[in-house]
């Protein structure tokens, strides 16, 4: 009597390069924000008709469907995106701490680091004012504010 022959088995598939922190990262996704993140979530989620969701490694602030700034995810990068009016950007840029957005600038956007807690007034001043000029181009064309 033969031996039924044995199948061979495909080596198990090894875990692709880059995955290491996706554990730490998935907790914070499932807490609302790590550190200065979820600080931040937690104001900005309060405000009328913003929407925050994850995207890219970041937290997108959404009214509608327009991002008027984002913040990471991971707990140690510190850079807040903004998106402002060209006024409102020349002030911004004035009073030190923001710097003009490496790549959208042109847009309207700037940076300013938020690594700790006394900083982050001044962030949700200006994001305030981003979250303000969502609403009015979004209640311009037609949509709720």
């Amino acid at each position: 009597m033969r031996r039924p022959r044995a199948r061979a088995r495909a080596p198990a598939p090894k875990s692709p390069r880059g995955t290491g922190r996706a554990r730490r990262d998935r907790r914070a996704l499932s807490t609302g924000g790590e550190g200065i993140a979820g600080a931040l979530n937690q104001v900005v989620g309060t405000w009328a008709g913003v929407r925050i969701t994850p995207m890219f490694g970041r937290w997108g602030y959404f009214v509608g469907g327009e991002l008027f700034g984002c913040y990471p995810i991971r707990a140690k990068d510190h850079d807040l995106w903004i998106r402002l009016s060209r006024a409102d950007q020349e002030r911004a840029l004035a009073t030190g701490g923001i710097r003009p957005h490496r790549r959208f600038a042109a847009r309207g956007w700037v940076e300013c680091d938020v690594a700790e807690a006394a900083e982050l007034s001044r962030a949700l001043k200006w994001l305030h004012r981003a979250r303000d000029l969502v609403r009015h181009e979004h209640a311009a064309e037609g949509g709720r504010p």
